[in-house]
């Protein structure tokens, strides 16, 4: 294995905190001059790949990641065909939106993680670019009902929860549009009588200023809304499977369309009910009442309503995590792919 890693100041520039997705964090204009700034660095990483690749002679470029796109399709050999895997929507980055249009022409083939995905890259991009939909994959060996799980509560600090608690959950990254703060809202709109935890596993993970919270600052939301003893911050979990198979419900609370929701896919394999934010690609792999339950992106009181009503009956819970393992076995195997 080859690593050529991004210097420090290509590894920062992000432009999900433009707008769209993070919000508002930063203006255009602060990313641009940061993206000037950077400008040697990037020149010089175009290099040394260009030159890896010339040392590897690939027969095929697969890349991964918006910034990787543009750099692979500057350094690769000309010869070389180049197939960019799109997991987030283009038209939300001001940036990549404008970039990515113009290094199409030395890309071969887009594969995106969904239609939704697929419709956006093409309203940026045109016609000319191929584009092909294949949904994500998991392994349903490690993502299945049965197998380890992790003391959640000890995890997150807080004392044993009572017999008959049900447990809820959201995991992933701590990107600021993947809706910890309306979980955490309808958690504060339950009736304090509802035997109800929440729990929230993740951390932030990436480099890009503006993008995502921090464990403190949703820490400070959940005591603003007076839910610190009904909510446990696990903080990074490397066996997610083992902490979805702890919870009873696992909900997926994206304010924006979600390109796929890997989360989702990964709970149905674990035989939890889900309860999910009905926008983009997650809608195109769920059917509400069937195998999961919806919401309204970023709404708290339809989120507090599901998870009352998940709470209420443990028949419609197991009902709707044995169905959605049957649809993650029929649409999801890795072995299928």
């Amino acid at each position: 294995m080859t690593v050529v890693p991004f210097p420090p100041s290509l590894a920062a520039i992000g432009d999900a905190g433009a707008s769209g997705l993070a919000g508002k964090q930063f203006g255009l204009q602060s990313l641009l001059k940061k993206v000037f700034l950077s400008t040697p660095s990037v020149a010089a990483y175009v290099r040394r790949l260009r030159s890896v690749l010339r040392k590897l002679n690939p027969d095929l470029l697969h890349s991964n990641g918006f910034k990787m796109h543009l750099l692979a399709a500057c350094a690769k050999p000309v010869a070389v065909p180049l197939i960019w895997h799109i997991h987030d929507y283009v038209s939300l980055r001001p940036l990549m939106a404008r970039l990515l249009p113009v290094f199409a022409r030395r890309c071969a083939l887009a594969i995106t993680n969904s239609r939704s995905v697929s419709e956006d890259l093409r309203s940026v991009c045109g016609a000319r670019l191929k584009i092909h939909t294949v949904y994500n994959a998991i392994d349903l060996t490690a993502f299945s009902p049965e197998g380890k799980t992790l003391d959640l509560d000890s995890l997150s600090g807080l004392p044993p929860s009572h017999s008959g608690t049900v447990k809820v959950g959201l995991l992933g990254t701590l990107a600021r549009w993947k809706g910890h703060e309306t979980f955490l809202k309808a958690l504060a709109a339950l009736p304090e009588s509802l035997p109800v935890r929440g729990y929230i596993s993740g951390d932030a993970i990436y480099q890009t200023r503006g993008s995502q919270y921090s464990l403190n600052e949703l820490k400070g939301i959940a005591s603003r809304l007076g839910v610190s003893h009904r909510v446990g911050f696990t903080g990074f979990v490397d066996k997610p499977e083992a902490a979805m198979r702890s919870l009873d419900v696992i909900v997926h609370a994206s304010t924006e369309p979600e390109p796929f929701g890997l989360v989702i896919a990964e709970a149905m394999a674990c035989g939890r009910a889900v309860i999910v934010s009905e926008a983009g690609g997650a809608s195109e792999i769920v059917e509400p009442g069937i195998n999961a339950l919806g919401h309204k992106p970023g709404s708290t009181g339809q989120l507090a309503e599901r998870i009352m009503e998940l709470a209420a009956d443990k028949g419609l819970r197991e009902r709707l995590g044995r169905a959605g393992r049957r649809t993650a076995e029929q649409r999801f195997d890795q072995r299928q792919k």
